[in-house]
């Protein structure tokens, strides 16, 4: 028989004489709780920072789309929109709660498809021509709605002459003109009021004396022009 060495055989999982050391076991049990407990607070603190950033977004969000909506709701009244068009239905009221109650996530996903819709509006006002006049300076916004009108009779009498010349017809269209400028600073003072209807708590700037001028100008030209083309050379 040769001399090597015999092996002896280690302590086996589970025999019973095998002794642990009971400050080893509790302190690796401490250890895997410690792990488990910094996990869990480690998740605990991202999903609160995601939940306070979402809250903060929320809130910003918030305020730019009721802003927005502010403004819409103006314009569309001065369009002539009822208030009570403006206004959301219960339905729409509790189907909205419904679509946010999963937290401020799902408020801020609400809140931005809310600007979307905004934005979809604004689109549709910004080809409406009238809002964007209705912001232009006084002067040159009213002069849209007077210089027509105020050119309108002279126009006329300027086609009148060069059919019938200078005769009695002429004539008669100069002394039914007289009046016609004061009709048309009228029409348009009142035709100002409603194509740029300002919002309810404003009060629209109609320009009355430059509005009158404007009436008037072409018309004394025009009559001026005519008499001295009619009187004999």
């Amino acid at each position: 028989m040769s001399g090597a060495p015999t092996a002896v055989p280690g302590p086996r999982v589970g025999d019973p004489t095998v002794t642990v050391d009971p400050a080893e076991s509790a302190w690796a049990e401490y250890v895997a709780a410690a792990r488990q407990l910094d996990g869990v607070r480690r998740a605990a603190a991202t999903a609160a920072g995601e939940q306070a950033r979402s809250v903060t977004a929320a809130r910003e969000e918030l305020t730019g789309v009721r802003e927005r909506l502010a403004a819409q709701q103006s314009r569309l009244r001065e369009l002539g929109v009822p208030a009570i068009s403006l206004a959301p239905t219960p339905p729409e009221v509790s189907e909205a709660a419904r679509s946010m109650a999963g937290g401020p996530s799902a408020v801020l996903a609400a809140l931005r498809a809310a600007g979307g819709w905004a934005d979809d509006a604004d689109a549709v006002l910004a080809a409406h021509g009238l809002p964007r006049l209705a912001r232009w300076p006084a002067r040159p916004r009213n002069l849209l709605v007077y210089g027509p009108l105020a050119l309108v009779v002279p126009l006329l009498q300027l086609v009148l002459y060069a059919v019938a010349g200078a005769g009695p017809v002429t004539v008669l269209a100069l002394l039914v003109g007289l009046p016609l400028p004061a009709v048309a600073f009228m029409l348009g003072w009142l035709a100002v009021g409603r194509v740029f209807r300002p919002r309810p708590t404003d009060r629209v700037d109609r320009t009355p004396r430059f509005g009158a001028l404007v009436c008037l100008v072409p018309a004394v030209l025009t009559a001026a022009g005519l008499l001295l083309a009619m009187l004999p050379g």
